[in-house]
């Protein structure tokens, strides 16, 4: 809970100051040009990313394309994922630009000591569908497995509120070279 607690308190001073960047030597980046996100309603708009992380890297444990299985919760999709060794279940979401992980997930993993605060790499500013702007925290995923694939050094958004879903969005989406889903079979394929 302290985990959180700190990460939301930081999260919110730096929205509140206006900072326009630290890193964690406490030197300031440039301000970057607010982009619009009028016509993207459930975008992140991140700031002041810290240093240059490493890319994100795929390996693939298997041969050939991997299936996974969607189960339909409420009007969405879900598919299993083991996020730095834990295993949860994401909605499969291309319009996030981000991973996207709420507050009380994130206790839960930093409890169970798959974040630390050695992870956090920056805050951020999360807009969702209905326009809300909440500030949050990126931290630097060590691995996300789906299926047979797995990812090294996945940006993720810690969302302030408690109630946000698990979002599988872009910087994990996008590191495979092609998605398709079957809604009849309810599986996912990833190339």
């Amino acid at each position: 809970m302290r985990f959180v607690i700190s990460l939301l308190l930081f999260s919110l001073l730096l929205y509140l100051s206006g900072c326009s960047g630290c890193s964690r030597s406490g030197s300031h980046q440039p301000r970057r040009q607010k982009r619009s996100t009028a016509t993207k309603p459930a975008e992140e708009v991140t700031r002041a990313q810290t240093p240059v992380a490493p890319k994100p890297t795929l390996k693939q444990i298997g041969s050939g394309p991997t299936e996974v299985a969607m189960e339909k919760e409420n009007g969405v999709y879900k598919v299993p994922v083991t996020v730095n060794g834990l295993p949860m279940r994401f909605i499969l979401d291309t319009g996030a630009s981000l991973i996207s992980i709420s507050a009380t997930e994130a206790e839960f993993m930093y409890k169970q000591g798959a974040i630390t605060e050695a992870d956090v790499v920056g805050r951020s500013r999360f807009q969702d569908a209905n326009g809300d702007i909440s500030p949050g925290s990126v931290v630097r995923l060590k691995s996300v497995q789906i299926g047979d694939r797995v990812l090294q050094n996945v940006n993720a958004n810690i969302v302030s509120s408690a109630k946000a879903p698990l979002l599988l969005g872009q910087s994990a989406l996008s590191q495979f070279g092609k998605i398709s889903v079957d809604y009849r079979r309810n599986i996912v394929t990833f190339d």
